[in-house]
């Protein structure tokens, strides 16, 4: 209905926030990936494309007991069920003291 909208408890709010954002911030951060087949994987995001085929570095498998170091890994969009960032992001307009 309205781009870049939500509606909470009757109100609209306007967010700048869309999938594709949040994906973008959170390049060269950790992220857990649940995919299909109840597997989960912890990596930081180096790349992704609209599919959301991902790629992750020192990715390991939480799914294993111990978990399994995978190193680099090509995941494929379809097994992807959900991606959430495993650290809190820093916020768009924040700059970075180093």
């Amino acid at each position: 209905m309205f781009p870049n909208c939500n509606v909470l408890a009757g109100a609209i709010t306007v967010t700048e926030n869309r999938p594709m954002d949040l994906l973008s911030r959170s390049l060269n951060s950790q992220v857990l990936v649940k995919l299909k087949g109840d597997r989960e994987l912890r990596g930081r995001l180096r790349g992704y494309d609209q599919h959301l085929n991902l790629i992750l570095d020192d990715a390991e498998d939480l799914s294993e007991k111990p978990v399994q170091e995978l190193g680099t890994v090509i995941l494929r969009g379809d097994n992807v069920i959900f991606l959430s960032p495993s650290k809190p992001l820093p916020k768009k307009n924040e700059k970075k003291n180093k």
